[in-house]
């Protein structure tokens, strides 16, 4: 193999490399601003707000290990809720092709089924990208003692 040949792959590989990257920085940057949606629509108190963003078979684990799975029954749990005071901070997201780990830290005040709660805890959303749109499969809330 010639020095020439050797060349044209290294810079053929970092190309590629720098396509891979590059397509990362997209679907982060598209994972933020749907976990940005969802931020709005707990803050708003909007369910219709995030509906998009869910799968079908969405799986969501509470801090009390209550397990809701599929989106209809997510969204009537999300109904449940009225919230006073939403924040999430501390956010970041890992993607691995076509699936995002987004993991946070939130606080948040209001009422479930009526009754008030004051809450603070860590979240990890599992989002896959599907023909073409990013939708979150998965999602944990875990408690954090104040």
């Amino acid at each position: 193999m010639n020095t020439r040949s050797i060349l044209l792959g290294l810079v053929t590989g970092m190309m590629m490399l720098g396509g891979a990257a590059a397509r990362a920085d997209t679907a982060e940057q598209a994972v933020i601003a749907a976990e940005n949606q969802l931020t709005k629509a707990a803050q708003t108190n909007n369910v219709d707000v995030a509906a998009p963003l869910m799968a079908d078979r969405i799986v969501s684990t509470d801090n009390e290990g209550t397990v809701i799975v599929g989106k209809a029954a997510n969204l009537a749990d999300q109904k449940a809720i009225t919230f006073t005071s939403y924040e999430l901070t501390d956010l970041k997201v890992t993607v691995y092709g076509d699936a995002a780990i987004a993991t946070s830290t939130y606080a948040s005040k209001g009422t479930y089924k009526g009754k008030p709660f004051d809450s603070r805890g860590r979240d990890t959303d599992t989002w896959v990208k599907m023909n073409g749109k990013w939708l979150l499969v998965a999602t944990h809330y875990s408690h954090i003692e104040k």
